[in-house]
C-alpha cells in the first residue's frame, strides 16, 4: 500500500466514525459518547498507522509492534474510563454549553466541530506513523526514552482519573474542588499526561540524532494536543464550567495550583 492510500483510509475512518457519533447524539445519545468514540478511534487508526505495510516506509518491526501496543493500551484505558463516565451520566457539560450557545444551529455546528476533531485525530495518528516508521534498525536510546514517556503518561493519567473518581465518590466532597494527589500539583494532570504521551511518540520519531527529516513532523502531534487541551476544547470550557459550579472554591484553587504544568502549590489552602 502507498502512504497516500493509507492516509486516505485513516482520514476516512476517523471522519466516518465521528459522523456516526454525531448521528447518535442527534438521535438522543449522551454527548459523552463523543469523547468515548474519539478515544477509541485514535487508538484504532494509530494501530493501523503503525502496522499496515507501506511501500518505502519500512521500519523496525519490533518498534512498530511496541508502538502499536502502547497506542492500543492508551486508547483502551482512556476510552474505557470515558465510557464508564458516559454510562453513568451521558452528558458532557462542555457540549451542553455549546448547545446552549449555538441554539438552532446546534446540529450542523456540532457536525462541523466533530469533523474538526476527526482532522485532529488524523493528525495525531500521523505522529504514531512517523514514530513507527523511523528507519533506524535496532533499539535506540530515543526509543527507550520515548516509550518510557508514553508508559509514564498512561500510568499518570490513570492515577489522576482514579484520584478524581475517589474524591467524587466521597460523600463529604460534594460541591468541593478536588485537590488531592496529582490534582494538588496541576489543575489538569490528566491533560498534562495526555500531552506527555504524544511527546513520547515524537521522541521516538526524531531518533537519537534527528537525522531522519520526516521524524520532525511528529512534533505536530504534541503541539496540536497542547493547543487543543490548553487553549481550545480542554481547559477553557472545563474551567468555565467549574467556575459556574464551584464558584469561590474554584477561584481559590486556581490561585494555588498551576493550570497545566505540575508544580508546587502557591500559598496554603484556606478553609
Amino acid at each position: 500500500m502507498s502512504v497516500a492510500a493509507l492516509f486516505l483510509l485513516l482520514a476516512a475512518a476517523v471522519s466516518l466514525g465521528m459522523t456516526a457519533v454525531w448521528l447518535a447524539v442527534m438521535k438522543g445519545a449522551g454527548s459523552g459518547w463523543v469523547d468515548t468514540v474519539w478515544s477509541f478511534l485514535v487508538g484504532a487508526v494509530g494501530v493501523a498507522a503503525a502496522l499496515v505495510p507501506v511501500s518505502g516506509w519500512e521500519g523496525d518491526w519490533h518498534r512498530q509492534l511496541l508502538l502499536a501496543t502502547v497506542a492500543a493500551l492508551w486508547s483502551f484505558r482512556l476510552g474505557l474510563h470515558i465510557l464508564r463516565r458516559t454510562l453513568r451520566g451521558g452528558e458532557d457539560p462542555r457540549y451542553a454549553k455549546l448547545q446552549e450557545e449555538w441554539g438552532e444551529r446546534w446540529r450542523w455546528r456540532l457536525f462541523l466541530f466533530l469533523q474538526i476533531q476527526a482532522a485532529a485525530a488524523f493528525l495525531l495518528t500521523t505522529t504514531i506513523f512517523a514514530a513507527a516508521r523511523n528507519p533506524a534498525m535496532g533499539w535506540q536510546w530515543s526509543d527507550i526514552a520515548g516509550i518510557a514517556m508514553i508508559f509514564t503518561a498512561v500510568i499518570g493519567e490513570g492515577i489522576a482519573d482514579a484520584q478524581l473518581a475517589r474524591f467524587r465518590g466521597g460523600g463529604t466532597n460534594r460541591g468541593e474542588v478536588c485537590d488531592i494527589g496529582l490534582w494538588g500539583l496541576s489543575r489538569h494532570p490528566n491533560y498534562f499526561f495526555q500531552w506527555l504521551g504524544w511527546v513520547g511518540y515524537a521522541v521516538v520519531a526524531i531518533g537519537p540524532a534527528g537525522g531522519w527529516a520526516w521524524g520532525w513532523l511528529a512534533l505536530a502531534g504534541p503541539a496540536l494536543m497542547y493547543w487543543l487541551l490548553v487553549h481550545v476544547s480542554g481547559i477553557p470550557p472545563l474551567e468555565a464550567h467549574m467556575l459556574r459550579s464551584r464558584g469561590d472554591a474554584f477561584v481559590a484553587y486556581t490561585r494555588r495550583v498551576n493550570a497545566f504544568w505540575p508544580g508546587a502549590q502557591k500559598g496554603e489552602k484556606t478553609t
